[in-house]
């Protein structure tokens, strides 16, 4: 069951095509604890849209560069994936597709992890773990295959506080901290789950589109309640 992490550079927030895509095929987990790769890849493609302003500001990717490239709709993930990492990985899984793998969120364990952190940014914990290379590391962020490489050294050091020995205990471990404790949005951003007012918790559930790890945050704390 092949695990990477993975990471793309896309046209922009509405309905983003794959400009650049990038992987590390990681080996097995083993009792040392950190992972190694076994091969790297990056592409790039041309899309079918115009790169809107706020994509060519983060990732300075020119649409000039990219006419020489295979489209986006070109690009897949290799089938005998099954286990896909990156730090908001969700992002990057829904502009490749919603291919079905199994998410492993660096951004969410670390929340969970090091929930007195003011930011879990890939480039503040970047500066959490490493803060006297972290300049260096981060010149060319946004770069996807940079990305990947420094989400690597996120996910060695989550490792150092997660007792796994294969990549199915870190899924579920992911899934795990994907469940918020506190709100996310909305006028009680910042307040614990479980001191959210009855009535908006139920407002909340009767929502279409609510995100399914708050809506099982939500309902296990009322399960708690009775």
């Amino acid at each position: 069951m092949a695990a990477i992490i993975f990471d793309t550079e896309t046209t922009g927030i509405k309905e983003p095509e794959i400009i650049e895509a990038a992987w590390l095929w990681l080996n097995d987990l083993t009792n040392t604890k950190e992972i190694t790769y076994c091969t790297e890849f990056i592409s790039r493609y041309k899309p079918n849209k115009p790169i809107s302003l706020g994509a060519l500001a983060t990732h300075h990717i020119l649409e000039e560069e990219l006419q020489n490239c295979p489209p986006s709709s070109s690009f897949k993930l290799p089938d005998v994936v099954t286990y896909l990492i990156g730090h908001n990985i969700d992002y990057d899984w829904e502009v490749c597709g919603r291919p079905d793998v199994k998410r492993i969120c660096t951004y969410a364990l670390s929340r969970k992890l090091y929930p007195d952190l003011d930011s879990h940014s890939q480039s503040a914990m970047v500066y959490y773990f490493d803060r006297y290379n972290a300049k260096k590391r981060l010149q060319n962020a946004h770069s996807a295959l940079v990305d990947v490489k420094n989400c690597a050294l996120i996910l060695n050091n989550l490792l150092l506080k997660i007792d796994v020995k294969n990549w199915e205990q870190l899924w579920q471990i992911s899934e795990w901290a994907r469940v918020p404790d506190f709100m996310p949005f909305g006028k009680h951003k910042g307040k614990p789950i479980t001191a959210l007012p009855k009535g908006y918790r139920n407002w909340l559930l009767g929502l279409d589109d609510l995100d399914g790890y708050l809506r099982a945050s939500i309902l296990q704390s009322m399960k708690n309640l009775k």
